[in-house]
C-alpha cells in the first residue's frame, strides 16, 4: 500500500489498525497472536493482489497476463489462508486473471485446503454501482459452498451519483473544485461534443484530433457520460478525458475527483490527503476501488452463509 493511500484510510478509519508490511514479510502466527485468536477462529479473509498485470489493457485482449512481478503474489492469499484457516474467503481481482493458470493453480490450492470455492465474473452495474465495472470474485468457506451474491436489480445512473453537485467553481469541496485543465484548442472541441453521451465521432473527421482519425479503436475517447445511464469503468486515468468516456454528460470539462469517487460509490464525505500527495495519487486510490456498496453486499451474504451454517 502506498503512502498515500495509507494516510487516507488512516484519515476515515482511524479506529483500525493498519499493517502497511510487505504482504511476504506476513506471518500468519503473529497475526493470530495480534489479533488474540487461534486458527479457524478468524470469520472471514479478504484479499485483492495487485491486478495491474492481468487488466485488459495491459493484457491488449491477450490471454497471457503482462509480465509483472507483482502477478505471483496471488499465492500470498493461499499461504496466509494456510496459516490462518479462517471459515470463509473472498478474493477479487480484474476478469483477465481468471484467463491466467495462476488461478486454476489457486482454486485448486484453496480447494485441497477445505474450501468450498465459486467463481464468476459479475457485472457491478447489476449490483446498484452507477458504472460498468467487472470484477472477478471468488468465494470459500469451510462450512459448505456460499456461491456468489444475488445481483439486486436495482439500477442507478451516472444522474443518481452526481446529479446533484454544483459546478466545481461552486463548490466549497476540494475535491469537486479538482477538474483537469485544458489548452483553449481542447475546450473548443469539448464544446463541440454532443451533451448527454455524444462522442468525438459525431464531429466528423475534420473536427478531430489528428491521432484519433489514424487509430481504429478507442472510440470513447473525449465521450461525454450520459445522464440516465451507468459510467464507463473509473480508473486512475478519468480525470483525462483522452483516456476515455470521461466528459461531464452536460459541463464541457472531465469530471472532477469527487465525481469519480462518488460514481466508485464512496461517501461523499470521504477524505483524501489532496494537499499532501496531488491529483495523480488521489485518482489512483479512486480508480483501485473496489466500490464499497458492492463489498457491503457481498460482506452481507457471506455473513448470511455463516449464521446459516452455523459457523
Amino acid at each position: 500500500m502506498s503512502e498515500a493511500a495509507a494516510e487516507a484510510f488512516r484519515l476515515n478509519h482511524p479506529e483500525v489498525e493498519l499493517y502497511r508490511n510487505d504482504i511476504r514479510d506476513l506471518h500468519p502466527a503473529k497475526l493470530l497472536r495480534e489479533l488474540g485468536l487461534r486458527k479457524k477462529e478468524l470469520d472471514l479473509l479478504i484479499g485483492c493482489s495487485p491486478c495491474q498485470g492481468f487488466s485488459r489493457m495491459r493484457t491488449r485482449n491477450r490471454r497471457e497476463a503482462a509480465d509483472d512481478p507483482r502477478n505471483d503474489l496471488v499465492f500470498e492469499f493461499v499461504r496466509l489462508t494456510k496459516g490462518l484457516l479462517p471459515k470463509a474467503i473472498v478474493f477479487e481481482n480484474v476478469p483477465g486473471l481468471m484467463h491466467d493458470t495462476r488461478f486454476a493453480a489457486m482454486v485448486q490450492a484453496l480447494e485441497h485446503l477445505g474450501y468450498s470455492v465459486s467463481s464468476g465474473i459479475l457485472e457491478l452495474s447489476q449490483y446498484g454501482v452507477p458504472q460498468r465495472r467487472k470484477r472477478l470474485i471468488l468465494t470459500g468457506s469451510r462450512a459448505g459452498r456460499i456461491g456468489l451474491p444475488t445481483a439486486s436489480g436495482r439500477r442507478m445512473t451516472v444522474r443518481d451519483a452526481i446529479g446533484g453537485l454544483p459546478r466545481p467553481a461552486k463548490s466549497a469541496d476540494p475535491l469537486q473544485k479538482s477538474v483537469t485543465a485544458h489548452s483553449d484548442d481542447i475546450k473548443k472541441k469539448i464544446a463541440k461534443i454532443p451533451k448527454n453521451g455524444g462522442s468525438r465521432i459525431d464531429l466528423g473527421e475534420d473536427e478531430q484530433l489528428p491521432c484519433h482519425t489514424k487509430v481504429d479503436g478507442f472510440h470513447d475517447v473525449y465521450g461525454r457520460m450520459s445522464w440516465n445511464k451507468p459510467s464507463p469503468t473509473i480508473t486512475r486515468f478519468s480525470l483525462n478525458p483522452s483516456k476515455g468516456r470521461y466528459l461531464h454528460p452536460t459541463q464541457n470539462r472531465a469530471i472532477s475527483l469527487r465525481e469519480a469517487a462518488l460514481l466508485q460509490t464512496l461517501p461523499p464525505s470521504y477524505k483524501f490527503p489532496l494537499e499532501e500527495y496531488g491529483r495523480g495519487a488521489v485518482a489512483s486510490m479512486i480508480g483501485e476501488v473496489l466500490p464499497p456498496l458492492f463489498a457491503e453486499q457481498l460482506a452481507y451474504h457471506v455473513q448470511k452463509h455463516l449464521e446459516v451454517a452455523g459457523a
